[in-house]
């Protein structure tokens, strides 16, 4: 009678085998492994409140992915790419720097948008592609491979300098307990004075360098024989 509960396992494998919706498939196989395996109904709604209060920075990126699928498939990608083409003389590299300094204002006050899976691939690429497309040019694979690598780094980069500004956050705690272990004994609001202008130095290094970086790979692609 131990195998019965094993009966969830069965559902998955002939629910992905006939190719049949995923979320109805594991919904199901969840609902029949709580009831074979004796947690009822309360049971299963407790333990999965308890997962998701266990891992919900987990379970909000899973969401995050849920809604940001559904707004590409409701035309999200075009309407980010039809934007940024009535923007005059935009071009890629403008499009990641101005994405720069918005993501690094937002990081300084501990706000996500979901990284490059979330916001960089769905909104940043088209409007990249848009920036290109919208001054008659087909975009060329090469270019838009390091425009990709462009705009990830961006999002690594002022994550990384400016969630240290938000006091409280987890950035400046790990500074500061790093430094506690070391002997030195700091505050998170002296922490993040020293931390502002090295974040808007990287910021602007940043721009500079993605910026020169895209004109240097426009001409390279798109000048015009």
């Amino acid at each position: 009678m131990e195998l019965i509960k094993l009966l969830g396992i069965l559902i998955v494998i002939i629910g992905f085998a006939l190719k049949k919706d995923s979320i109805l498939i594991i919904l199901s196989a969840a609902i029949v492994t709580a009831l074979v395996g004796g947690l009822g109904i309360p049971g299963m709604l407790d333990t999965f409140g308890k997962s998701f209060v266990a891992n919900r920075s987990m379970a909000i990126f899973i969401l995050i992915m849920l809604v940001t699928g559904t707004l590409e498939r409701n035309g999200l990608r075009e309407a980010a790419a039809s934007l940024i083409g009535k923007v005059k003389n935009a071009s890629a590299g403008k499009v990641v720097a101005a994405y720069g300094v918005m993501r690094g204002i937002f990081a300084a006050f501990n706000v996500s948008f979901g990284g490059v899976a979330g916001f960089v691939r769905p909104i940043i690429m088209p409007m990249t592609v848009g920036a290109i497309e919208s001054k008659g040019e087909k975009v060329n694979e090469e270019h838009l491979e390091e425009i990709k690598g462009m705009a990830s780094g961006m999002e690594n980069i002022t994550w990384f300098f400016f969630q240290v500004l938000f006091v409280g956050g987890a950035g400046g705690l790990l500074v500061q307990s790093t430094l506690a272990s070391l002997g030195y004994e700091v505050s998170l609001l002296d922490l993040a004075k020293v931390e502002i202008p090295v974040a808007i130095f990287a910021l602007l290094v940043s721009i500079v360098y993605y910026v020169l970086k895209d004109n240097k790979l426009a001409k390279k692609y798109y000048t015009k024989k």
